[in-house]
């Protein structure tokens, strides 16, 4: 495996949710998870301690976090501090998204 360059293939696969795949690599203090969410899927109202940054790259979303709903398009980002409870609806084309994580989340390796 080369160290610097990570094939979708080469990544740990998880269905976090119905419909909700997530393809993950991590560095030393960091976490990349590609999201591709199918029309309509849901990613359940949850909470966890990690630092969550993210970017929608192609669908629509419509995102709650804490309690502010709004919907999300291609090239929007978010910032979900850890702790605060969030929420995530696919439209209904699906949508793909990048999250990025501090400190890696083990849950998902």
């Amino acid at each position: 495996m080369d160290p610097y360059l990570v094939d979708k293939s080469q990544c740990s696969h998880h269905e976090i949710f119905p419909g909700v795949h997530i393809w993950t690599t991590h560095g030393e203090h960091l976490m990349l998870s590609l999201v591709e969410m199918e029309p309509h899927a849901v990613v359940q109202r949850h909470s966890h301690p990690h630092e969550q940054l993210g970017m929608l790259l192609e669908g629509e979303l419509v995102f709650t976090i804490g309690e502010q709903t709004q919907r999300v398009l291609p090239g929007q980002m978010w910032r979900i501090p850890g702790g605060v409870e969030h929420q995530v609806v696919a439209g209904p084309q699906g949508a793909t998204a990048l999250d990025v994580f501090y400190p890696i989340r083990e849950d998902y390796l």
